[in-house]
């Protein structure tokens, strides 16, 4: 990890730390989980939003009184208002893609459940990603929230990302092995 980066992620982990704690220490957890989702996907939308958090040309009171307006907009938790308007006033809004991945995995873990990076050769199926849940469950011991993604590039099959763990049945995944086993023999 680039230093830039860890020193992001650190920031970005200081504040969901102090956010999550203090929304649990008040009761607010469940109201917390989904303003992070609502905000996740506002900053994936919007290219303006995505803008206002990174851009140095906008001022600390400019970003504070729009960070302000948006929280008031999507009815935010008062903890995470709050905490946004702090993170303006300290010039720190360029981490909250960061502290909302950071947020989810502490609530998350709070719920003892686990995300699973799924990433598929076509769009699963409800149905097929509530029998690959309950498997990885099984296998896990913990509740499993699918986080699944599109490549067209496996061909077919899935790679399934639980923690550190990886599995891998993509036919891409297989072809490649052919192929190395193949050079080693001729």
């Amino acid at each position: 990890m680039s230093e830039p980066a860890s020193i992001s992620s650190g920031i970005a982990a200081r504040y969901a730390t102090a956010i999550f704690e203090i929304a649990k220490e008040s009761n607010a957890l469940g109201n917390l989980e989904p303003n992070v989702a609502d905000l996740t996907a506002a900053l994936e939308a919007s290219e303006e939003l995505r803008g206002l958090i990174s851009s140095p040309l906008v001022s600390r009171d400019e970003q504070e009184k729009a960070i302000a307006a948006v929280s008031q907009k999507m009815g935010l938790e008062t903890v995470l208002k709050d905490g946004l308007a702090l993170m303006a006033q300290k010039r720190r809004l360029f981490v909250l893609p960061q502290l909302l991945t950071q947020l989810s995995a502490l609530i998350s873990e709070e719920k003892g459940e686990v995300t699973a990076e799924v990433t598929s050769a076509k769009a699963l199926t409800k149905t097929q990603s509530e029998k690959l849940s309950k498997t990885l469950a099984a296998r896990v011991g913990k509740t499993v929230k699918i986080n699944a993604t599109v490549d067209e590039e496996l061909i077919g099959g899935l790679v399934v990302k639980v923690g550190s763990k990886m599995i891998d049945t993509s036919i891409r995944s297989k072809l490649n092995s052919l192929q190395n086993a193949m050079k080693e023999v001729g």
